[in-house]
């Protein structure tokens, strides 16, 4: 079977960021969050990296990878572009948004020949996530259903006190499988705890500290990338009559789906790690200090990549 390899999703421009964060330095040594999962990766066993990025951002991402990771691990660059869709689909008028992370995943497919890790490019997920996902797919095999897993982190630790933030929430097993998975895009910190809104704030639903939710860190076989391509036309049909403009083709979704109709299993991976990014311009200066502390730590060295 083929080594794992990882799928880094970048293609984002972090519009409340107001800029390219992805590539924004967080360290005196002019690292991104991005050098911290490259090198975490690394170390778990991972040798190949693909990313997908916008076309036009390939540059910046060449330059910044080529002088660190690039030099350490084989990587190689996927564009995501709101054109690449099956046969007889078009971009409806003035769309220009992507069509989701499970389309960024699909821009990838041409690279992806065994298992492999999907992330975001902009969140810090921690070494024991990137050893404990390496580990599962280094053995993953469909047999009578598929064998999928995922990173599951609790959610007061993935939260910003600056802002909202998008979570698939989840509902887990007795025996540590995710049943059920429902993205919420818009969950944070109140007065009277944790809730998220689907009406833009008129009203806010409740959800409990220790609920488990996916931070975008998956483990798929070979077998994802032909359920997304099979699944995405139906995906398009139901987009394009209701919402050609914004309507996007989320992971969380089809992993939903292949549970739902008992083809697939997805073993829930714990973290106890809390999660660092960059969501807004504000959170920068205390993710920057927490990765400075854990080099202090020894957790990692001064320079990631000498």
């Amino acid at each position: 079977m083929n080594k794992p390899i990882l799928i880094i999703m970048a293609a984002g421009m972090g519009s409340r960021y107001g800029g390219l964060k992805q590539i924004d330095p967080i360290t005196d040594q002019g690292e991104i969050i991005l050098d911290f999962s490259l090198y975490d990766a690394m170390m778990a066993g991972f040798e190949k990296v693909v990313f997908i990025i916008k076309r036009e951002n390939e540059q910046d991402f060449r330059t910044l990878i080529d002088r660190g990771a690039g030099r350490r691990l084989s990587v190689e660059y996927a564009f995501q572009e709101v054109t690449d869709l099956p046969e007889g689909y078009r971009v409806p008028e003035g769309r220009v948004k992507p069509w989701g992370t499970c389309h960024a995943v699909l821009s990838a497919r041409d690279f992806i020949d065994g298992p492999f890790a999907v992330i975001n490019a902009d969140d810090y997920y921690g070494p024991g996530a990137f050893q404990e996902i390496y580990d599962y797919l280094e053995t993953a095999e469909d047999d009578e259903k598929y064998r999928y897993c995922m990173v599951g982190y609790q959610l007061e630790n993935t939260l910003t006190e600056n802002g909202h933030v998008a979570r698939g929430v989840c509902e887990v097993t007795e025996d540590g499988r995710l049943s059920d998975i429902v993205e919420r895009t818009k969950i944070m910190r109140r007065e009277d705890g944790i809730a998220f809104t689907e009406d833009d704030g008129n009203t806010w639903v409740p959800l409990s500290e220790g609920t488990t939710v996916s931070m975008n860190f998956w483990g798929f076989t070979e077998s994802f990338v032909r359920e997304m391509q099979n699944r995405f036309p139906a995906f398009l049909d139901k987009a394009l009559a209701e919402n050609p403009q914004k309507a996007e083709y989320f992971l969380p979704g089809v992993v939903d789906q292949l549970i739902k109709e008992g083809k697939a299993s997805v073993k829930v991976l714990k973290s106890q790690d809390k999660w660092y990014g960059v969501t807004y311009k504000e959170d920068k200066q205390s993710v920057a200090d927490a990765l400075q502390a854990m080099k202090d730590k020894g957790l990692y060295p001064e320079k990631l990549w000498k």
